[in-house]
């Protein structure tokens, strides 16, 4: 069975494949978001789509159901769709991959991303991730990551990308990653910290630090002056919402501290700070009035 569906391949240069995934490997919507701005800046066209029936429980991740054109009912799939962009420099295309982590038969899904790769003569593939870790919103989102490239573990290490020691359990990305390395297929991963306080909010600064990591490191020439201005107006939003919460200001505070002293995100991760508690629903709640109100 074909899973991937696409009328034709699009003609294009050494293209790098950046994939983000909703769910576990998607705090704050950082890595979704990061890869849904590309598209949408570049009005990158879809050539491409993984058939969900394979790879999901319906029962968990249902369709939606809407009113289309006529006002005729319809069903959208839960979807792993891909996009490209021909740059109009001399630089590597691109291919954008935004989708959901499946539920099923991952060796079958990682397979046919690693096969398109192989079709479109890819360069490489760079995955996007975010964990909720000791960050705060006041201060740049830590990237750790590492990469198979010889030659660009330097760049990471010039731009502050912690290299990752993580061991434990792993989802869509770490499988993806296996994958690749199996099949000799060069990749890098690029995880952004968001503030626990913060995991389950749309978090544009820490989709920006992500898409600025990858631009100096792969030379894109990205622009993102759009994500620059949500991500000033959400550490606005943040700000106005901490000051009236005595409890998150002084968990930000102390984390700030700790940070601050030089002891990094990993010694905030091992203090013992004031537990965020019910304040997290709080302060979500309070964020997505801000939003409703424009």
């Amino acid at each position: 069975m074909d899973h991937l569906k696409c009328d034709e391949l699009p003609e294009l240069r050494r293209p790098t494949l950046f994939a983000a995934f909703s769910g576990w490997n998607d705090a704050g919507e950082a890595a979704t978001t990061a890869v849904r701005y590309l598209a949408e800046s570049w009005s990158a066209p879809p050539f491409a789509t993984i058939d969900p029936e394979e790879f999901f429980d319906f029962t968990v991740a249902r369709p939606l159901i809407y009113i289309g054109p006529g006002e005729q009912r319809e069903l959208q799939w839960p979807a792993n769709q891909f996009y490209f962009h021909k740059r109009q420099d001399p630089g590597e295309d691109v291919v954008l991959l935004l989708g959901a982590e499946p539920h099923l038969k991952w060796k079958t899904f990682t397979g046919v991303i690693v096969d398109l790769i192989r079709r479109l003569g890819g360069a490489r593939l760079v995955t996007m991730g975010a964990l909720v870790a000791q960050a705060v919103h006041t201060r740049p989102p830590p990237i750790t990551g590492f990469t198979s490239e010889a030659p660009l573990a330097p760049r990471l290490e010039a731009l502050s990308v912690t290299r990752t020691r993580y061991e434990g359990p792993t989802g869509i990305v770490g499988t993806l990653h296996d994958a690749c390395r199996r099949a000799g297929v060069p990749a890098m991963s690029l995880w952004v910290s968001v503030p626990p306080y913060l995991g389950a909010t749309e978090n544009p600064k820490a989709a920006l630090a992500l898409l600025q990591t990858c631009d100096t490191l792969l030379g894109l020439k990205l622009n993102l002056a759009g994500l620059i201005e949500r991500s000033l107006s959400f550490e606005k939003q943040v700000d106005a919402a901490i000051a009236g919460n005595d409890e998150v200001k002084t968990y930000v505070e102390e984390l700030e501290k700790l940070i601050d002293a030089g002891g990094g995100p990993a010694a905030a991760a091992e203090a013992e700070l004031p537990p965020a508690g019910e304040i997290i629903g709080d302060l979500e709640d309070f964020l997505r009035r801000q939003r409703g109100g424009g």
